[in-house]
């Protein structure tokens, strides 16, 4: 349920209260969170420096999750140094990338805070962990695209509900698949190959059995 107070809307999920901040245009600027740790979360404005960003891309190395995905490259054969990740400034609206032989970019002009480059290590951890196991992955192939896109938005933790809240989307139920969906076509969109219905025939076709695929984890974190 959301209440309409001036610019700021009362929240109630499972008998969790939030407080949002709306700007003028409908942008979600400050959410608190009153019966949890009490934190507020800015969605802020200013992005980061090249040297600014690789600081914290060091700093992500000690995140759980950052930990246990490179954990698990190192036994699957294919181990990644800390020089595997680069901050760079990016000219596309990208947060980050993947590349064979290239490693993971971070896009310094897209990242905010912390949690941002968190959440960018993590899931191209998962799009190299998938590059790894699958020795005839093809990132020119619609359907290899839209089952590594399904497993990293359905795995990172970037479709969690709080996240989802963050950006402004107020239903919960059924959240979730319907943000991995929206990511996953967002992403396939950029590729040549997967173009107007073929993306969403890629998706469709493969996504019972990607969604379901939780290696390196026992289950969706």
């Amino acid at each position: 349920m959301a209440v309409p107070l001036g610019l700021f809307w009362i929240l109630v999920i499972d008998d969790l209260f939030w407080i949002l901040a709306i700007d003028d245009v409908n942008n979600l600027i400050w959410c608190w969170d009153l019966q949890g740790s009490g934190q507020a979360y800015a969605m802020a404005k200013n992005s980061k420096t090249e040297e600014e960003c690789q600081a914290m891309i060091q700093k992500s190395f000690r995140t759980p999750m950052v930990r246990f995905l490179r954990e698990r490259l190192e036994k699957a054969g294919c181990a990644v140094g800390d020089n595997f990740f680069k901050a760079v400034t990016c000219n596309e609206e990208i947060s980050g990338s993947y590349s064979r032989g290239e490693g993971v970019k971070v896009c310094s002009n897209y990242v905010r805070i912390q949690d941002d480059v968190n959440m960018v290590v993590i899931r191209e951890l998962i799009h190299a962990f998938d590059d790894c196991r699958t020795a005839n992955l093809d990132w020119s192939d619609c359907s290899h695209c839209a089952c590594t896109e399904i497993r990293t938005n359905h795995l990172s933790g970037d479709c969690h509900y709080k996240r989802e809240l963050l950006r402004g989307f107020i239903k919960i139920q059924g959240r979730e698949q319907e943000c991995v969906k929206r990511k996953v076509l967002k992403s396939l969109s950029a590729n040549p190959n997967c173009s107007g219905f073929a993306a969403k025939d890629a998706m469709e076709a493969v996504w019972d059995v990607c969604y379901n695929d939780t290696q390196p984890f026992d289950r969706a974190p």
